[in-house]
């Protein structure tokens, strides 16, 4: 049995060896210096890339500057509408508000006065309701 364990070591040593040679020889041939023409072409091609690189990232830079920036004036619009009907609403609520405490009053006139006085209440609330429609739809 012993001439089998020594023919193993023997075969690996062997095969070992053989991967050290070829290891070797790659390695050297990873030390040769190129041609100056070859490094020129290398360097050329190198710089060419990097600008190339560099001039893609420079407009997607600008692209994505650009969505930014019409990102923003999009919500400052919407925010602008928002606030328009916001306020607009504010001042319907006000006007229906004074619209009721002036219709309480008028039922402290009678006949002809007390229409009147209704009417005028009641078309005052009108022009402020139309007023707020014409605020919200100029911001849309």
């Amino acid at each position: 049995m012993r001439p089998i364990a020594h023919s193993k070591l023997t075969m690996n040593t062997s095969i070992l060896a053989t991967l050290s040679a070829i290891s070797l020889l790659a390695l050297a041939g990873c030390n040769k210096a190129e041609s100056p023409a070859k490094v020129d072409s290398d360097v050329a091609e190198a710089t060419r890339s990097a600008i190339e690189n560099d001039t893609h990232a420079e407009a997607k830079a600008a692209s994505v500057e650009a969505d930014t920036r019409n990102d923003v004036a999009a919500a400052e619009k919407k925010a602008d509408a928002t606030n328009a009907d916001a306020s607009a609403d504010a001042d319907v609520t006000r006007a229906e508000g004074v619209n009721q405490v002036t219709l309480e009053r008028c039922e402290g006139l009678s006949g002809d006065l007390q229409r009147t006085c209704k009417d005028e209440a009641n078309a005052a609330l009108d022009i402020a309701k139309a007023n707020a429609k014409a605020m919200k739809a100029s911001h849309q």
